[in-house]
Order: structure tokens, then C-alpha cells, then sequence
């Protein structure tokens, strides 16, 4: 459903170079940009019979052989990366060829017109792509999750002086010394967009009443050095990077908001997944199986990093990006841990089944914000997007574990519960909220 209503207004926002940010004047625009759980279920092994008839009767071969995968330099296009340099893409009878693009943005357009046959991509772009907000409609698939975790806020230095050190001394500051506060997310519908403003709103923070810019990831720190933002919502390893670059602190990692949060998936066009289904499902096997070799052990990861750190990829030095994917963080205040819910790419299969709970979430908060201005037939879209059909054939391909149920059960920072059983009315149920 796609919603026409116009949504209250946000306040106007301009950015200057370098970045491409661009703001606008309306909630929706502010939103949309210039563009337009923990409680996870026990895993069990599919049966033999269902193992037999994954997929279609007929030829398994893939349709289309060779296949163009975009990503956005960040550490969690690393399972994508992975599947083609360790040949597991050929172990199913394709050819990957990762594709870097330099806006989330570039990836909508290159999906829709097919420059792209799949992506590394944020789940709510795609949600956003198949409701027709922040850009014209088109029917969209996922096949799988990518990963979970691993992403972060950061604040400014600036704040930092100004006694800024968490979320309640973020808020006490926006009250006592108002003016135009700006924050930067990746992309409209997307996940860091709604990670940021549900953090925001958990600490009282109207982000209607905040500037919210649409930034690339690889841009981030460059933008907040030169002071064109007090804080920005990304995935690794740019919250690492500003610390390193002493430019900013990181406030939150996107898994105190939510534990095993789902983040990027594989996205692709409906009309690819119906034309292509052999190749669909050999793609996600493969990707599969780098997800478990990844996660497999330290040195994997390890390996993982300094492939990825090439500048065909995220085109940055080893130890920005290692060092949060084995868990290990600093938030540039002093405070160093151990994160037990780093980034992680596989989970024994629980990171990567493309849960209808998970979908609707982002709906969920669509609605909230005023990008829906009526509840769609959220079961239904999610039904329709996570195809969960090709990744239970890519799994048995893989031999990969499914879950034991189509959704999960999660608990947020503030306590609220989702578990997809009632998203019209936990969309409406939280004190701040658009309208």
C-alpha cells in the first residue's frame, strides 16, 4: 500500500560539500530524503522428504550463470565478498561478481533497472523500493539476511565537550541549549534511519524536530570532521573510524537497541527470483556458505577482514575493521568490552532465515514515522517480499539448519516486545510517534 496522505512537517535542512546529503521541508521528505531477538526459536534440521523436493521439478542448473552483486563498502558485505573469493559461488554453478557502489541510493536504481542482478542491501530499502516510498513501486524479494548487529551511533566530538556522554545527557543537552541539531542516517527507509530514531525517541528526542540528512556510509566521517553533523547512524567500520580519526565517540551500537537485530539482506527483484529461480537459490547457497565459514572461527574472520579491507572493498587499514568484528570495542570515552553480540554472519543458521517478523518491523516503524500514513496488510507484503520458499532450497542445498517458525520474538531497549503478532497495534502504541 502506498501511502498518498501528506505527513506534519519536519524542519528544513541544507549540507554542504562533500557530502550529497540533501534536506528537505516536509516529515515525509525529512524521511524519505531527495530520493522520494534475542528470543530467537530452536533450530531443526529439514527432513529428508522436504530435502527431495526443495525445488522445482525439472533441471536445478542455474538459469543465469553469471551474476553482478552491489555493495556498499562496509564490513557486512563481507559474506558476499567471501562467497566469490573462496569459490563457493562456483560450488553451486555460478560466478559472482561483487559490485561496488557508492550510494545506497546508486543500489535502488541499479536493482530497478537491472544493472543489478542482486545486492547487498538495508532490509527497509527494500521495503521502501516494494511500497513505492522513496522511489516508484516494484516488486521486491529477499532471500536471506546477511547479517545481524554490528552497527553503531556516533556522536561528535563537539557534544563530547560539551558533556554529551550518553543518551540522557544528549537529551538534557537538546533541552537546555536548543537550536538545530542534525543527525545523519544512510538512507530513508532504510535501517540505520530507523535504529537512529528509534534510539532517539527511547531518550525523548522528537527526531521530527532534529535535522536528518541522507549521507553514503563512506562519507560519514568526512562530513562530521568538518562539522556538518552532531551525530550519524552507520554501519562498521565508519563508527570505528571516527574514534581512530578522533573525531567523534560512539554512543550506541545498533545491538543495544536490538539484540540480533536483522540488518542487510540479498535483495533482488521478484520478476529476477521468477525468471531466475535456479540461480536465486544457487546465489543464496553459496553466500550461505561463506556465512558459516566466516563465523566458523577467529581466524576466519580474521582472513575475512584483511580481504575485505582491500580497496576494491571497503578501502580501509585491517585493524578498523577486525577488531569490532571479533567483538572487541572501545567507544572512545575510555570504556573498552567484549561485545557478546558483535556482528555475526550465520548463528548456526539463525542470522540468515529471512523471518516475516523481521519484514514487518520495518513497516512498523514506516508507519510510526509518517512515511505510512495507513497501515498496510503487513503480513501479507512480508509474505510476499521474504521468499521464504528459495531460501529453505538454498538451504537444503547448503545443508543449513531452518528455524522452527516463520517469525521470532524480540525485546527492544525500552522493553517493548515485537513479535509480529499485532504490528497495526504496536505501530500505534508508542507515546512518540509522527502525527
Amino acid at each position: 500500500m502506498k501511502s498518498t496522505a501528506t505527513p506534519p512537517v519536519f524542519p528544513a535542512a541544507q549540507i554542504s560539500a562533500p557530502t550529497q546529503a540533501t534536506a528537505v521541508d516536509t516529515r515525509r521528505r525529512a524521511l524519505l530524503g531527495a530520493t522520494a531477538a534475542a528470543g530467537l526459536g530452536a533450530i531443526s534440521l529439514l527432513g529428508p522428504m522436504v530435502r527431495a523436493n526443495a525445488w522445482a521439478a525439472g533441471s536445478d542448473a542455474p538459469e543465469k550463470t553469471e551474476v553482478k552483486i552491489g555493495f556498499i563498502p562496509l564490513t557486512d558485505c563481507a559474506s558476499v565478498v567471501m562467497a566469490s573469493v573462496m569459490g563457493f559461488d562456483k560450488k553451486h554453478g555460478v560466478k559472482i561478481i561483487p559490485t561496488k557502489e557508492a550510494s545506497w541510493a546508486g543500489v535502488r536504481e541499479k536493482l530497478a533497472n537491472g544493472d543489478l542482478d542482486f545486492a547487498h542491501v538495508l532490509y527497509g530499502l527494500i521495503y521502501g523500493m516494494q511500497l513505492g516510498l522513496a522511489g516508484a513501486q516494484q516488486d521486491m524479494a529477499i532471500l536471506m539476511g546477511i547479517n545481524q548487529n554490528g552497527q553503531g551511533i556516533t556522536l561528535s566530538n563537539q557534544l563530547r565537550e560539551a558533556g554529551v556522554t550518553d543518551g540522557e545527557s544528549l537529551a538534557r543537552k537538546i533541552a537546555s541549549d536548543p537550536r538545530q541539531y542534525t543527525f545523519a542516517h544512510t538512507f530513508p527507509t532504510g535501517t540505520h534511519a530507523m535504529w537512529l530514531y528509534y534510539w532517539l525517541a527511547s531518550h525523548g528526542i522528537d527526531p521530527a524536530k532534529t535535522r536528518n540528512l541522507t549521507v553514503p556510509p563512506p562519507q560519514m566521517v568526512a562530513n562530521m570532521r568538518i562539522g556538518n553533523m552532531d551525530g550519524y547512524c552507520v554501519g562498521e567500520p565508519w563508527n570505528a573510524r571516527a574514534i581512530i580519526d578522533k573525531v567523534g565517540f560512539s554512543v550506541a551500537t545498533s545491538q543495544d537497541i536490538w539484540v540480533n537485530h536483522p540488518e542487510k539482506v540479498l535483495g533482488t527483484r521478484a520478476d529476477f527470483v521468477q525468471k531466475h529461480p535456479n540461480t536465486a537459490r544457487a546465489v543464496t547457497a553459496a553466500i550461505l556458505e561463506a556465512s558459516r565459514w566466516i563465523d566458523s572461527s577467529p581466524g576466519n574472520v580474521r582472513k575475512t577482514a584483511e580481504t575485505i579491507a582491500a580497496k576494491s572493498y571497503v578501502n580501509t587499514a585491517v585493524d578498523t575493521i577486525v577488531g569490532r568484528m571479533l567483538g572487541q570495542y572501545e567507544d572512545g570515552l575510555g570504556k573498552s568490552w567484549a561485545d557478546q553480540h558483535a556482528m555475526r554472519f550465520y548463528g548456526d543458521g539463525a542470522v540468515n532465515f529471512p523471518y516475516l517478523s523481521d519484514g514487518m518491523w520495518f513497516l512498523t516503524q514506516h508507519k510510526r514515522w509518517g512515511l505510512l500514513t495507513e497501515h498496510p496488510d503487513y503480513l501479507a507484503i512480508a509474505r510476499q517480499v521474504n521468499r521464504i520458499d528459495i531460501y529453505k532450497q538454498a538451504a537444503a542445498a547448503a545443508q543449513i539448519d531452518l528455524p522452527t517458525s516463520d517469525s521470532r520474538s524480540s525485546k527492544l531497549l525500552d522493553g517493548v516486545v515485537w513479535d509480529g503478532s499485532n504490528p497495526a497495534g504496536y505501530a500505534d502504541g508508542f507515546a512518540l510517534k509522527a502525527g
